[in-house]
């Protein structure tokens, strides 16, 4: 009987932790799928929203809910004027290695965030104490925070959203054209440098309102984003780059993996078991486990 309970107190842990992952991934493969960007600054924007969120809180007297929405919103913005100022430019003028440009300038992007948020408002921790009150009794014997509850249950609505986004609105349909052949997008009038920023833009509010969600768990400091893009990374070379839809089955197998490895082997091993069953699985796979080409495979 205990041995049971175990296991479902390591699944629910796991869906919970996983679905902040996906929601993360999710934003990370969006980028890539469509414009072919590695982005090493996504982690900042997760950042990003949790100061966001921070000062809705206490700044502008906000709800838990209209703070992490004014943290995605904050994040939109900011994901346009980087995209419009950085990689247009980039674009008009590089004609050739395009990806490596753009992991070099990603990493610029990244270092300037965090020193800019230093040299802003300093190094020390912001945080709340609770967003939402309470714990919720999920078996007889578990119970689970409802900030971290809820945190997952905004990220399963926010990517569901995107699914509805990318699936039935016509701006969404030229995502994925744009994604499946950019030349035959632009031949069908749709303005490419219009989709790049609108894709940088969402990927980026997705990263935000995961850090905004989760500010009562993990205060907001300059460098907190580090750790949620290695995780993001994991998730999708696990699944394949590009992939949305894998990346949210991959964001609940990295959550498993690391939740079985901090049960049975303590919290300093959840990032080396977790490679090393990546790495496995990238031996028998290299491209992946749902390893699809662009975002089509959101409809999948």
């Amino acid at each position: 009987m205990e041995m049971l309970q175990q296991s479902w107190d390591i699944i629910v842990t796991a869906i919970l932790r996983g679905g902040l992952y996906a929601l993360m991934a999710v934003g990370l493969s969006l980028v890539f799928g469509v414009m072919n960007i590695a982005n090493f600054s996504h982690g900042e924007f997760y950042m990003i929203g949790s100061y966001f969120a921070f000062f809705g809180i206490t700044e502008f007297k906000f709800g838990p809910l209209p703070s992490i929405i004014f943290a995605g919103l904050a994040a939109f913005a900011i994901g346009m004027i980087v995209e419009r100022g950085v990689f247009n430019p980039l674009r008009q003028k590089s004609k050739k290695g395009w990806l490596m440009n753009t992991f070099l300038l990603t990493l610029g992007v990244s270092i300037i965030m965090q020193n800019g948020v230093r040299m802003i408002w300093g190094s020390r921790y912001r945080g709340v104490t609770q967003f939402w009150p309470g714990r919720t009794k999920i078996f007889t014997s578990m119970e689970i925070a409802n900030d971290r509850l809820v945190a997952f249950i905004i990220a399963m609505i926010t990517i569901t959203l995107l699914w509805y986004f990318l699936t039935y609105t016509r701006t969404g349909r030229a995502i994925r054209a744009v994604s499946q052949d950019e030349t035959g997008a632009s031949l069908m009038g749709i303005d490419l440098n219009w989709i790049h920023t609108l894709t940088f833009a969402l990927s980026c509010m997705l990263a935000a309102i995961a850090g905004a969600s989760l500010l009562s768990i993990n205060p907001a400091f300059p460098t907190m984003g580090v750790n949620p893009l290695y995780k993001s990374w994991f998730v999708l070379i696990l699944v394949g780059m590009g992939n949305i839809w894998g990346s949210i089955y991959g964001g609940l197998i990295v959550g498993l993996l690391e939740t079985i490895s901090i049960y049975r082997f303590g919290a300093g091993w959840q990032d080396v078991i977790s490679l090393i069953i990546i790495i496995l699985i990238l031996l028998v796979k290299p491209s992946g486990l749902f390893a699809k080409k662009g975002v089509k495979s959101v409809l999948e």
